[in-house]
C-alpha cells in the first residue's frame, strides 16, 4: 500500500458556495461529476499515477462537521498563499500558518459549510 488514503469526500450543504470556496482558496478548478443521488465536485489530482484525490459532496445523510476526521489539503509551495484567500472566499482561519518542524507547516480553516479543514505545505 503506497498511501493510507486513496480518496476523501468533504460534505457540503450548499454545493455552489462550497465549490466557489475551495476553487478560490486553492486556486484550482473543482470539476462537476454529479450522480443521480448527489452533487459531486472533484478536486484536481493525478489520476494516471494513482495519486490521492477527493471531492466535495452534497447528498442526503451527509453532513458537514467541525468535529471528527481532519483532511489535510495541499497548501502548495507556500501555505500563506491559500490562507490569504480563505476569508475572502467566506471561510475562517482557525489556526494560522504554524511551523511543525521537519514536517513543514500546517494551518486549520473553517470552510463555508462548517467543516474544519487543514492545509499543509513544506514552506
Amino acid at each position: 500500500m503506497s498511501n493510507a488514503i486513496s480518496w476523501f469526500e468533504i460534505p457540503v450543504k450548499n454545493f455552489e458556495r462550497a465549490k466557489s470556496f475551495y476553487a478560490t482558496m486553492l486556486a484550482t478548478e473543482i470539476t462537476d461529476h454529479h450522480m443521480n443521488h448527489a452533487k459531486y465536485g472533484m478536486f484536481a489530482y493525478d489520476e494516471d499515477n494513482n495519486k490521492v484525490g477527493g471531492a466535495i459532496i452534497k447528498m442526503e445523510g451527509v453532513e458537514p462537521s467541525r468535529q471528527g476526521t481532519t483532511v489535510y489539503l495541499n497548501g502548495g509551495v507556500d501555505l500563506a498563499e491559500p490562507l490569504s484567500r480563505v476569508e475572502a472566499a467566506g471561510g475562517t482561519v482557525l489556526m494560522p500558518k504554524t511551523d511543525i518542524g521537519e514536517n513543514g507547516y500546517m494551518a486549520q480553516v473553517l470552510d463555508t459549510e462548517g467543516n474544519k479543514i487543514a492545509l499543509h505545505s513544506w514552506s
